[in-house]
């Protein structure tokens, strides 16, 4: 798509700001006046618009993408946006490791144990842990709480949740990921951590780096997202 417009700016509005163009507010897929609750987060959003050339690139607009989630399919249906994240929690990768005599099993629990532990304490769960890949299912309490934490989210939270926990396979390291100051390059090695030790056993393959950094850069978006919405 040709680029249509020459000015980008952000006005503020009731309820938040608007990115407009050439005067005109922006809205979402869905028709919705795409108003965010952050100025930050307005500004990053017009930064999209502005840097386009004369061709629109459509895949380079994640923020947008992910404010158009959360203003049109999140905040309408919450209780179906919480209840799409909790497989993450009752499947959390963390959880699932080799058996601990195993190398790969002492790698897991050095990187995982202490970001599950720290996972459970700031929300007041408890998480069983497994050795191989057979399902257990998490404790009830353990389920209802992480419902009562996604609950807690706004919108725009759970959208950026949406894609860390879904990239990472694991509601705690997505969770995580929201958190001030989060070490988002740790996190990601964390949730990549049997790629890359199949790596190290194996060798490296070109594509699978330009795919884990394709994602680790969508992480990281969503993470800034996220922090942009607060």
């Amino acid at each position: 798509m040709k680029r249509f417009y020459k000015d980008v700016a952000v006005a503020a509005e009731a309820g938040g700001f608007r990115v407009t163009l050439d005067g005109r507010g922006i809205r979402t897929v869905a028709g919705k006046p795409q108003i965010v609750p952050t100025r930050a987060l307005a500004d990053a959003l017009a930064a999209e618009w502005a840097a386009q050339g004369e061709e629109i690139d459509a895949a380079s607009f994640l923020l947008r993408d992910m404010a158009d989630y959360a203003l049109d399919v999140v905040a309408p249906e919450r209780a179906q946006a919480i209840t799409e994240l909790l497989p993450y929690g009752e499947t959390d990768t963390l959880c699932y490791r080799a058996e601990p005599d195993e190398a790969l099993g002492r790698r897991q629990h050095a990187v995982w144990e202490p970001l599950l532990v720290t996972a459970e304490e700031r929300h007041g769960v408890r998480f069983v842990r497994v050795a191989g890949v057979m399902h257990r299912p998490q404790p009830e309490p353990t389920l209802a709480r992480v419902r009562e934490v996604l609950e807690s989210l706004d919108a725009f939270a759970l959208a950026a949740l949406r894609n860390t926990a879904g990239l990472a396979a694991s509601l705690m390291l997505g969770l995580a990921a929201l958190e001030p100051g989060a070490d988002i390059d740790a996190l990601w090695d964390a949730a990549n951590l049997e790629e890359d030790w199949q790596a190290e056993l194996w060798g490296k393959d070109a594509e699978a780096l330009e795919r884990r950094e394709r994602r680790h850069a969508a992480f990281a978006a969503a993470a800034h997202f996220a922090a942009l919405a607060r």
